[in-house]
């Protein structure tokens, strides 16, 4: 593996930071002064060192984060402030990319990760990871809605797959429950448009077996435990 990878990896910057890091002879391998940002090591028998502190290396990162409001799930935007911006400098490692997406205005649960193939197993159409949201939609929701969910919904350009929707409360602004296997854009806006109702509030609660940590403040993230990783890669 490259070093300067490896340090990016580990929090310690761009490529372009870890070269001016190795440029000012701060980046050491097994006590010797490193020259070369491309040079070769081994993360398990190679002792890394910056800045005098030895360089934990971990392959891939898996953080819970719970989006805010008004921020994108992207990792660059030159106009909006993206998910990646929430981090700590020490988090934002080179790949790290939220799974899936959430509307600018949509709240709640987002995975970000660097593990392409766990990222791919939880998005793929052939996996089916269910979806769960709550939201408040202008409108009353009724038991045809909830119908007309659990049939698929025609949102214009395509047919959804069954859902379920559960209603806590009807009124002239309902609260619900929706669960989806798939991830269309604006799907579940667009379900409740289809049946002449607005999505005025949206939350991500649950992405499969993984569910939002309500102790986390809004805007605010942490690592998945080793439970909730073998749950979401046993899923």
């Amino acid at each position: 593996m490259r070093l300067d990878k490896l340090l990016a990896n580990s929090g310690y910057g761009s490529r372009k930071d870890v070269k001016q890091l190795i440029k000012n002879k701060l980046v050491k391998v097994n006590e010797t002064i490193v020259k070369k940002a491309e040079m070769q090591i081994n993360p398990e028998t190679d002792q890394i060192t910056c800045k005098g502190e030895i360089v934990q290396y971990e392959q891939f990162k898996y953080l819970m984060l719970y989006k805010p409001k008004g921020v994108i799930s992207a990792t660059v935007d030159e106009e909006h402030r993206t998910v990646i911006d929430l981090l700590d400098k020490k988090d934002q490692i080179a790949d790290l990319f939220p799974v899936g997406r959430l509307d600018k205005d949509t709240v709640g649960l987002l995975l970000l990760t660097n593990d392409g193939k766990l990222a791919h197993n939880l998005l793929s159409p052939k996996k089916h990871v269910d979806k769960k949201y709550f939201a408040k939609v202008k409108g009353i929701v009724t038991e045809m809605d909830r119908h007309t969910f659990a049939k698929g919904v025609n949102i214009g350009d395509y047919i959804t797959k069954p859902a379920s929707l559960n209603i806590l409360s009807s009124a002239d602004i309902s609260e619900v429950e929706v669960i989806i296997s798939e991830g269309k854009f604006h799907q579940v806006k667009r379900m409740f448009e289809a049946v002449d109702k607005k999505v005025i509030y949206l939350k991500r609660l649950e992405m499969g077996p993984l569910v939002l940590d309500e102790k986390l403040p809004i805007g605010k993230y942490r690592e998945l435990s080793i439970e909730e990783l073998q749950l979401l890669k046993d899923c």
